[in-house]
């Protein structure tokens, strides 16, 4: 091993061990009750933190826990890995929380502190620590990295306009779009990759589409060349080799056993191909879909704790409930471009009888099981804070004029119709990385139920939000 190979390596265990305290340390007095059958269930070749729902853990399926991985190396010129910003104690994501903890212990000179995307504006001014936090405000405060993207040639649209708060510049060709990464864990589930799909090409397969996006983002992120292909691969062969869940439940105990499959051991024998329980039966023509396409859709997506439906606890008997409302509870879904809202939609109208799973329908992972971006309103203008620019586009055949804090998968096709639309990620580990949405607009998993509960006119009572918090919490 060379020298700098080394530095990396011991540089990667103290990150990993200094997260493990970090979480640890978060809320250890109200794990402490349950912390041996914790350490008896934990398997080897894991990661285990502690949050404020209970405990995270993430398994790793492949030979060992290679801390000598490219990903956890410097790859490009800025210091940044990609452990910085797909954190093991934060799902493999990032969170305001840890992110100001870094800001505060460094001064914000944290690697994850760049202006070629964490800053609001690509030319912020950092020379002092006041500058540096108005500067990175987005990032404290929602986790949000900008994406800069130009509107593709030949788009049927165009930015007419743009209120920016930071008054960042620039032309209205390119757009600021702000957004929250995406885990590096439980890829094996993916039907599209980025929150806009653009990594993801018709016909090619999701390893590759991964491969294609690790490039991307050691080059736009990291600053790097172009790195060799073998690193990307070992990159993606490690992020795939993960899986992690809530593997305990602060008030409900051990979420393995006792009549629950939660965890990640169970997640990790989960079939999955792309296409499976998808209630449209829409069967791509790429590497690893279904052999047939989906006869019609088991509603019942997720089946991990009905074995509490009886239990002796009251904290159990509600994830169990909030699992049979996710899987069951009825209600009208329309007007969802890339679903039912438009004529070039798969459905003509309305799903009368409709449930969360129609959306969320891979078997007890709770992603689309194919590539469907839909735009369920989480841009829209009605939404925007003062914090986010507003975008007024136009469309240049009929004139028209929408509205948005981020025009979405439009900024890849081109297309009008595909404006607002966002893929759904998968909802395991939940619970460790807030806020949520491409945004962070959801504070916490109470504002994302009491979003699709208004966005949908579902009707929930005050248990059945609670039941369904305390559900998606020990996901």
């Amino acid at each position: 091993m060379t020298r700098q190979a080394r530095r990396i390596t011991i540089a990667a265990r103290r990150f990993l061990g200094g997260a493990a305290l970090l979480g640890a340390g978060a809320v250890a007095a109200s794990v402490l009750v349950s912390s041996r059958s914790v350490a008896e269930d934990t398997p080897p070749k894991a990661l285990t933190f502690a949050n404020a729902a209970g405990v995270l853990r993430t398994l790793y399926t492949r030979d060992g826990f290679d801390r000598d991985n490219p990903f956890f190396q410097e790859l490009g010129s800025n210091g940044r890995t990609c452990a910085t910003c797909h954190r093991p104690a934060q799902a493999w994501t990032i969170t305001p929380a840890e992110v100001q903890n870094r800001f505060e212990r460094t001064g914000g000179r944290d690697p994850i502190f760049r202006t070629n995307d964490g800053s609001n504006c690509a030319a912020a001014d950092i020379s002092t620590m006041q500058k540096r936090r108005e500067a990175f405000s987005l990032l404290l405060a929602r986790g949000l990295i900008r994406i800069a993207l130009d509107v593709p040639a030949g788009a049927d649209f165009e930015v007419a306009g743009v209120d920016d708060p930071y008054r960042c510049g620039g032309s209205l060709t390119t757009a600021s779009l702000y957004r929250r990464p995406l885990p590096t864990t439980n890829l094996t589930f993916l039907s599209a990759v980025m929150w806009d799909g653009r990594a993801t090409v018709a016909g090619r397969g999701i390893q590759e589409d991964l491969v294609a996006q690790t490039l991307d983002a050691a080059v736009r992120h990291a600053g790097a060349t172009v790195p060799r292909e073998s690193e990307l691969r070992e990159i993606v062969a490690f992020e795939r080799g993960l899986v992690t869940a809530q593997v305990l439940d602060r008030a409900a105990g051990s979420l393995i056993g006792a009549g629950a499959r939660g965890g990640p051991s169970a997640l990790a024998m989960q079939p999955f191909c792309i296409g499976v329980n998808d209630p449209i039966g829409m069967l791509p023509s790429t590497p690893g879909s279904c052999a047939a396409p989906a006869t019609g859709l088991d509603p019942a997506v997720f089946t991990l704790f009905g074995g509490w439906a009886t239990d002796w606890s009251a904290e159990r008997q509600a994830i169990a409930r909030g699992e049979i409302i996710f899987n069951t509870r009825r209600f009208v879904i329309d007007n969802v471009p890339g679903l039912n809202g438009g004529p070039q939609d798969p459905l003509s109208g309305p799903i009368s009888s409709g449930t969360c799973t129609v959306c969320h329908n891979t078997p007890n992972a709770g992603n689309h099981s194919v590539s469907m971006p839909l735009n369920i309103g989480i841009a829209a203008a009605a939404r925007r804070t003062p914090d986010l620019p507003l975008y007024t586009l136009r469309n240049t055949i009929t004139g028209e004029l929408l509205q948005m804090t981020d025009p979405g998968r439009a900024m890849v096709t081109g297309r009008w119709s595909d404006i607002g639309k966002f893929k759904g990620p998968v909802l395991r580990a939940l619970a460790a990385r807030a806020p949520y949405f491409h945004d962070g607009s959801a504070r916490s998993l109470a504002d994302v139920i009491e979003f699709y509960d208004t966005r949908f006119h579902v009707g929930l009572t005050g248990r059945e939000k609670a039941d369904l918090l305390a559900f998606l919490q020990a996901l």
